[in-house]
């Protein structure tokens, strides 16, 4: 059986955007980035993970900004080596407005996010990470679907933004990590609770 693998960068507020969706205020650190997307035991991808679930908002960002980033002679080697793996991944897109999808190994759907989430998690294959995309985290976590939480402070209050956690009903977590960093940015990771 799949899981489902949250990864998120935040604020100390619990903002995963600001206002107007930007997210030019998350401190980047290599460190982080590594930390991030190093194999867990028994993973042979460096983020466990061959495909990935967005929204359209978050599809449209990455899409925009990871092969830029991939060409970028200038960037560091973990971000090259983040956005080479971004770019191979299949990408689910859950979209009600968008009609197509053409950045490669992408697909669309325009069902029930649930419903397909459910029938993805019984087949066979890699974890799907779902990263960015606040609305279907939410619902997500509502639906009880998402086994694991890795999520990125940054040690910065927005005071105004998007919060990653809006509108989902109490749910028990066990930290299963804890890192901090140089830049103050910590790293938790989080599993359901039994």
């Amino acid at each position: 059986m799949r899981r489902i693998v949250m990864i998120n960068w935040i604020s100390l507020d619990g903002l995963f955007a600001g206002p107007n969706g930007e997210i030019d205020w998350i401190i980047r650190d290599p460190e982080v980035d590594k930390a991030l997307h190093e194999p867990r035991a028994g993973e042979a991808s460096s983020v466990g993970s061959d495909t990935m679930l967005l929204g359209n908002i978050t599809y449209t960002m990455f899409e925009n900004s990871w092969p830029q980033i991939a060409k970028d002679p200038n960037a560091p080697e973990e971000l090259h080596k983040l956005a080479d793996e971004v770019i191979g991944m299949t990408k689910l897109v859950f979209s009600r407005t968008r009609n197509e999808v053409p950045w490669e190994n992408s697909k669309l759907f325009h069902s029930n996010l649930v419903e397909e989430v459910e029938k993805l998690k019984r087949g066979k294959g890699t974890d799907i990470i779902v990263f960015g995309s606040g609305t279907i985290v939410q619902q997500l976590t509502n639906a009880g679907l998402i086994d694991e939480y890795l999520i990125a402070i940054t040690p910065v209050m927005l005071g105004k933004g998007k919060p990653l956690f809006a509108d989902v009903k109490r749910l028990n977590l066990r930290l299963l990590e804890t890192r901090t960093f140089r830049s103050g940015n910590v790293l938790l990771r989080y599993e359901l609770a039994s």
